[in-house]
């Protein structure tokens, strides 16, 4: 059996030569294993050193001059190889210099199976990458696997994914297809100090553009990178109430229509409307002296902010004992919990304040308008929310209707394209996710990469083991 690997996938995998002897891949050609020693590295591990030495060619005892140079000093040097086993193993050998006795110029002797920027073989270097193309292992993981130190594993696979994704290691790959939709998003960056911007493929979910900052640069930046005539097949894009993305893409790209989907619209009026009434109501019954009224509206934000059918889906999850969360927060076992009661308790909110009706019934009407497929009615059921909102006086209706009358168009647009955020928060997710296993990445750029690699993965539940042999 020998140890291959594809230049296509950049997997590795075994292919059988002959039934007689199984063929390590340790070969280096030019070196000769005189002696091996069995030493203890740092971490305890135990190395197999492979002490020798490296024969010479006759071209590098050429000089540019055309005289043969001779050899003028040797310095040993060490190499990292392939793990056997739990083992590690290097190859230890004199580094000749050559230097010409007429022109006094000097080389170094060419090793041919170094990996180029490490100290390491190309074997242990393809090793490592192909450990990292198989998107199963972090890099920490890849570093106790091979032996190497994570910054080492860490410049390889870099090194990998720049070569796969931008072009001279510098800028990102363009796209090779067009697309109908794109979906932008900014996330934080470095604990919230900073932040990043994603342009993606909503047919395929792939990163197209990631970059540093959340203003209209990016988009401009994006569309100087695809060019005006890869533009002018997208038709829309989906996109927050960011104003900068949506002004940049009309002034840019007038043909483009801006989309924003249920998920943002929803976001905005739980966060800025629902929110701030309930702590304005809670207020106005305290200061009524209505003390009781104004502690039953304590701790029910989640349950203001709740679709129905997600209440009463909490109910029946309680009455089979199944463990209630709440967000984020678990605050029930089955051993306790009989009947959350969330349905009840929304029902009794809704009867003794007005107002949160009103939220009530606009929320409704919000889901309605946005299972609509034709623009003119989806249109009307807007404006009849504007009008309510109006019609309440409420500073924070109020101004939620000028948010619907800003955005009037990206709205009912939705009728027609029906865009969902689901692969834009998806991304986001991939990000949090990635930046949690990878304990954060200051590295931008490399994060940047990585995220690209994994937009292009494709998720698979419970996947088998890789098979390496028959």
């Amino acid at each position: 059996m020998k140890y291959i690997h594809s230049e296509a996938n950049g997997q590795l995998f075994f292919e059988t030569e002959t039934n007689e002897y199984l063929q390590i891949p340790s070969y280096l050609n030019g070196f000769r294993n005189e002696e091996t020693t069995i030493e203890t590295a740092q971490s305890g591990r135990t190395v197999l050193c492979f002490r020798g030495s490296l024969s010479i060619e006759e071209e590098d005892r050429v000089c540019k001059c055309g005289r043969r140079m001779h050899i003028n000093a040797h310095q040993n040097i060490t190499l990292r190889h392939l793990c056997f086993g739990g083992n590690l193993s290097c190859v230890f050998f004199p580094h000749n210099q050559f230097k010409c006795p007429d022109c006094g110029a000097t080389k170094s002797q060419f090793i041919s199976f170094k990996a180029p920027g490490h100290r390491i073989t190309r074997e242990l270097y393809q090793y490592t990458r192909d450990l990292l193309a198989m998107e199963t292992y972090t890099n920490k993981q890849v570093a106790e696997i091979t032996g190497l130190g994570k910054n080492v594993v860490k410049a390889i696979d870099k090194k990998r994914l720049q070569e796969r994704y931008t072009m001279d290691g510098k800028e990102i790959i363009k796209p090779e297809k067009t697309t109908k939709i794109l979906g932008i998003d900014e996330f934080k960056l470095h604990n919230g100090r900073k932040y990043a911007t994603h342009i993606i493929d909503m047919e395929t979910g792939h990163i197209l553009w990631i970059v540093n900052g959340k203003k209209k640069q990016v988009v401009y930046d994006f569309i100087n990178h695809v060019g005006l005539e890869w533009m002018d097949s997208v038709e829309a894009v989906a996109c927050d109430m960011n104003s900068d993305f949506q002004e940049a893409f009309e002034e840019r790209c007038p043909h483009i229509q801006p989309v924003f989907d249920h998920f943002h619209l929803i976001k905005n009026f739980n966060d800025k409307v629902v929110s701030e009434v309930r702590k304005d109501e809670q207020r106005r019954l305290y200061d009524e002296g209505n003390i009781e009224a104004a502690k039953a509206l304590k701790k029910t934000r989640y349950i203001l902010m709740s679709k129905r059918s997600t209440l009463q889906k909490k109910d029946r999850d309680a009455e089979a004992g199944r463990i209630i969360h709440r967000g984020s927060t678990l605050f029930g076992t089955p051993d306790v919990i009989r009947k959350a009661g969330y349905e009840d308790k929304y029902d009794s909110l809704l009867k003794e304040n007005a107002l949160l009706f009103t939220l009530d019934l606009i929320k409704a009407k919000l889901d309605e308008a946005y299972k609509d497929t034709v623009e003119a009615r989806m249109a009307e059921k807007n404006i009849d929310i504007m009008d309510i909102c109006e019609a309440t006086g409420n500073p924070h209706l109020l101004w939620f209707r000028k948010l619907l009358d800003n955005h009037f168009e990206g709205i009912i647009a939705h009728a027609t394209f029906q865009i969902t955020s689901g692969k834009v928060e998806g991304i986001n997710q991939k990000i949090k996710t990635l930046r949690q296993h990878g304990y954060g990445y200051p590295d931008d750029e490399y994060f940047f990469l990585k995220l690209f690699d994994a937009s292009r993965r494709s998720y698979v539940r419970n996947p088998k083991s890789h098979r390496i042999c028959d």
